[in-house]
């Protein structure tokens, strides 16, 4: 079969994205396939139970989903076209007339510090009919770049249902806050749900970009949340850019006061359009960021880090500084983690990263091990060593943060082929699934021969069921 071209997003598409966190993908699957999928569905879930990860390889016509246009078309304008399925894939079932709680998925049970830049995705696919009454996943459009629930009903007026026919797709920011919703039918109703990363950052457009400008799109209008610095920042980020509104807008000190006030606001909102407001402003406003990064809010501290991943190189210096101080895990925390986001500006501040990991806690371990990953060739040596270390560390999450990180590095990672050969064995699956990716994106010749041999001894049989052992 040979495979098609990827359907790449509008710009009005993808500015639709950066508002909203989440858009509705239509195929040209036949109701036949959808209905052959579903039946074995229904079979696998009656008599061998959630297949969880393995679902893939136990319903192979899945596969047909992700190589459909459509599909690969969003995820490439998206994500970037080198983007990355994650070991993590789930089937959800709901017969249940209560509706789920709301919620932000984690990254499997650890506080990692969640990226404005859209770094991570979901597809999440309905094989049925899911009219309102099954109980579609509701989402909050434009939830995504908040830590706290900004609506206060569970049943908010903004809500947006997946409902629609078999074969509904939908593409969603990672980090939007969403819920399954009543299945009044008591019917099964399947939601199969697949993570994707971003493994390389924007150098330029990976969508249908015919315009360099931004725009705010009419769902925006309608949001009434107005975000226009930090969206706008998205959309230059996603075009390769980093720091592309630094000093744009001209502020005055009396408003630069307050707007460095606003970062501790309890209006979420007005805090992070505060945060990259200041980013604009220039030098003042980067002082100001800098600033509260150091102050005991922990809370104004992130929204600060923030915007200082919208300064660019200007923030290096400071944000370097702000690694010493030892004494608040916090601080350290946020300044890794926008080292990280400034990419190649912070190379130089690599091997201070590297020199922290050991006396760090796991929670910072984690975001030095993300940020290595995102600085990546930009400093090899320094990554590359400190990637291999925290691939020995104690806690499983920072050793598959280490995996996903050299996943990032490709080719340049090549020296951590043997070490990744023995996080085969790890006792983690998120640990040993990371591994096999880092090993197929390093994609040199020994990690071929190492990742051949580990797929061929962990063959998954999907003709091998309970009732059919051979």
């Amino acid at each position: 079969m040979i495979a098609r071209e990827p359907q790449l997003l509008s710009d009005e598409q993808m500015k639709a994205f950066i508002v909203d966190g989440v858009l509705l993908l239509k195929t040209d699957f036949s109701p036949e396939f959808h209905a052959r999928l579903l039946e074995k569905l229904d079979t696998v879930h009656e008599e061998e139970g959630n297949p969880g990860n393995n679902i893939l390889p136990r319903i192979r016509e899945l596969r047909k989903v992700f190589e459909h246009p459509v599909i690969t078309g969003a995820l490439t304008s998206v994500l970037g076209p080198n983007y990355l399925m994650h070991t993590h894939r789930h089937c959800h079932h709901n017969a249940m007339p209560k509706a789920g709680g709301w919620h932000k998925d984690s990254y499997w049970g650890y506080d990692r510090i969640r990226n404005h830049h859209p770094w991570w995705a979901m597809i999440m696919y309905f094989p049925q009919d899911t009219p309102i009454e099954l109980g579609p996943t509701g989402v909050v459009p434009g939830s995504q770049n908040y830590e706290s629930r900004t609506f206060e009903q569970d049943d908010p007026a903004e809500e947006v249902t997946a409902n629609g026919e078999a074969g509904t797709f939908v593409l969603i920011h990672y980090d939007i806050w969403h819920r399954s919703t009543r299945n009044r039918l008591g019917k099964p109703r399947y939601m199969l749900k697949f993570e994707f990363m971003r493994t390389v950052a924007p150098e330029s457009p990976s969508w249908d970009n015919r315009s360099g400008e931004w725009s705010v799109p009419e769902s925006a209008l309608a949001m009434g949340t107005p975000h226009p610095e930090l969206w706008q920042d998205t959309w230059n980020w996603l075009r390769g850019e980093i720091g592309g509104r630094y000093g744009m807008n001209r502020v005055s000190e009396q408003e630069v006061a307050r707007l460095a006030g606003d970062l501790s606001s309890n209006d979420e909102r007005a805090a992070l359009e505060a945060a990259y407001r200041l980013a604009a402003a220039g030098d003042t406003g980067r002082d100001a960021l800098l600033e509260v990064l150091q102050a005991s809010n922990e809370r104004a501290s992130l929204r600060a880090a923030y915007g200082l991943t919208a300064c660019g190189a200007a923030a290096v210096n400071g944000l370097t500084l702000a690694l010493d101080s030892a004494a608040s895990e916090p601080i350290v925390n946020h300044a890794a983690f926008a080292l990280g986001e400034l990419r190649y500006y912070a190379a130089g501040s690599a091997a201070k990263l590297v020199s922290l990991f050991a006396s760090q806690t796991p929670r910072v371990r984690r975001t030095i091990a993300d940020s290595l990953g995102m600085i990546g060739r930009a400093a090899k040596e320094s990554t590359v060593s400190g990637l291999i270390d925290a691939l020995k560390d104690e806690d499983a999450a920072v050793r598959f943060t280490a995996g996903l990180s050299l996943v990032k590095l490709g080719s340049a990672a090549e020296e951590a082929i043997p070490h990744l050969a023995e996080a085969l064995e790890d006792n983690n699956r998120y640990v040993q699934g990371h591994a096999v990716e880092a090993l197929r994106y390093i994609d040199t010749e020994q990690s071929r021969e190492v990742l051949l041999q580990e797929l061929i001894q962990s063959r998954w049989c999907p003709s091998t069921t309970k009732a059919s052992t051979f």
